[in-house]
């Protein structure tokens, strides 16, 4: 069954009145799903936009080729705001897994998500990063590693929802 996951975030900015940092979201995430193909639950996946498949963490001895892709990567950005909205299509098929004793869903029990963001820093003209994960205590703030500006603070979880 093809599934679809919509993922949204939004953090907050400081005014760019100020120093100019260029924020963006870079345009790979990691999410938890039940992966079918190696009968896991709660596998991390690494996905990027532009990519045909997602990469599924497997277990200690490999990581696999996952059947899930980015499908749509918005960026909202206003004055002080900016905002993501992610759509990720992706097989799956009942199974269990034997090592948890646990049925896979179509949306793992306990869904996470990591989005990353990138900026340069104008004072030091270095490239910088950072992620928000959906499993992190709010509010969280960024700043820049270089000269210590504000960048973002995030005081809502990213949401996922199974739209399919």
């Amino acid at each position: 069954m093809l599934r679809t996951v919509e993922i949204t975030a939004e953090l907050t900015t400081p005014s760019r009145d100020k120093v100019f940092h260029n924020l963006h979201w870079q345009k790979k995430l990691d999410l938890s799903v039940d992966c079918f193909i190696c009968e896991r639950t709660g596998r991390t996946t690494h996905l990027r936009q532009g990519e045909e498949r997602m990469v599924c963490s497997g277990d200690a001895r490999a990581e696999h080729p996952g059947a899930g892709r980015v499908a749509a990567f918005d960026v909202t950005s206003e004055r002080e705001r900016t905002s993501l909205r992610v759509v990720v299509d992706y097989w799956w098929a009942p199974f269990r897994d034997v090592e948890r004793d646990a049925p896979g869903a179509a949306l793992t029990h306990a869904p996470w998500v990591r989005l990353y963001l990138g900026y340069r820093c104008p004072e030091a003209r270095e490239t910088g990063a950072f992620s928000v994960q959906s499993n992190m205590v709010r509010p969280v703030s960024e700043t820049c590693a270089q000269c210590a500006h504000p960048l973002a603070t995030s005081t809502r979880s990213p949401s996922i929802r199974l739209l399919s």
